[in-house]
Parts: structure tokens; C-alpha cells; sequence
């Protein structure tokens, strides 16, 4: 079992920064991708971003792609999600994620995600 917490949610304008973080309970490196997903108000839940065990490959939704950066500290059980030039469109409760790869990759449909965090709320202002 994996606990999952994440934090740095906030308020910002237009075009501003974040740094997601989400802390497990245990050690996932090597054995559990790591993704970070959002749901905006009143849409579903959507992939944003992922990373390998070891961190060495990354995957991104298209809509973030170039703004955000996924990254993960093993020794310290935590991934991040950086997130810049923020727009209101990324305006979401973001959640963490972990689970375990199919063996054909880290795209949202090769990873079957088995632990949750709670959620952070970012909410971008225009």
C-alpha cells in the first residue's frame, strides 16, 4: 500500500508559477510510475504528465507540453510537478498518481495507476 500526499496547490495570475508536490509513504522508485492528472470544474479527470521509476523518461499531455516539467527526488519518496505560464484553462483539482507500467511505456494508457493522492487546488486567475 502507497500513501500519497500532495501539496502547493494556490492562487496565481495569468501566466505565473507553481511547484506541485506529491510525498509517498513509502519508496516507489524503480517499481511505480509516477503521473500527475487534473480535473477542471466540472469536466473529468485528465492525464497531465508521467515519469519512469528511475525518472529517465517522461510523458506529456499535449496541452501542457513545453510549460510543465515532471520530475521525482527517489531518495526522498517525492515527485513534482512544475508548472509554468499558467493560463485559467489550468484552473483543476490536480492529483497524484502511482502505478505500474504494462511494459510498453509510461503513456496514460500503458500505466494501470493504482494509488491516489487527495488532491491540491490550483486556480489560475486572469
Amino acid at each position: 500500500q502507497v500513501q500519497l500526499e500532495e501539496s502547493g496547490g494556490s492562487q496565481v495570475q495569468t501566466g505565473g508559477s507553481l511547484r506541485l508536490s506529491c510525498v509517498a509513504s513509502r519508496r516507489t522508485s524503480g517499481a511505480y510510475v509516477m503521473g500527475w492528472f487534473r480535473q477542471p470544474p466540472g469536466k473529468e479527470r485528465e492525464f497531465v504528465a508521467s515519469i519512469s521509476g528511475l525518472g529517465v523518461r517522461t510523458y506529456y499531455a499535449d496541452s501542457v507540453k513545453g510549460r510543465f516539467i515532471i520530475s521525482r527526488n527517489n531518495p526522498e519518496n517525492t515527485a513534482y510537478l512544475q508548472m509554468n505560464s499558467l493560463s485559467p484553462e489550468d484552473t483543476a483539482v490536480y492529483y497524484c498518481a502511482a502505478g505500474q507500467s504494462d511494459g510498453r511505456g509510461i503513456a496514460p494508457a500503458s500505466v494501470k495507476y493504482e494509488y491516489w493522492g487527495q488532491g491540491t487546488q490550483v486556480t489560475v486567475s486572469s
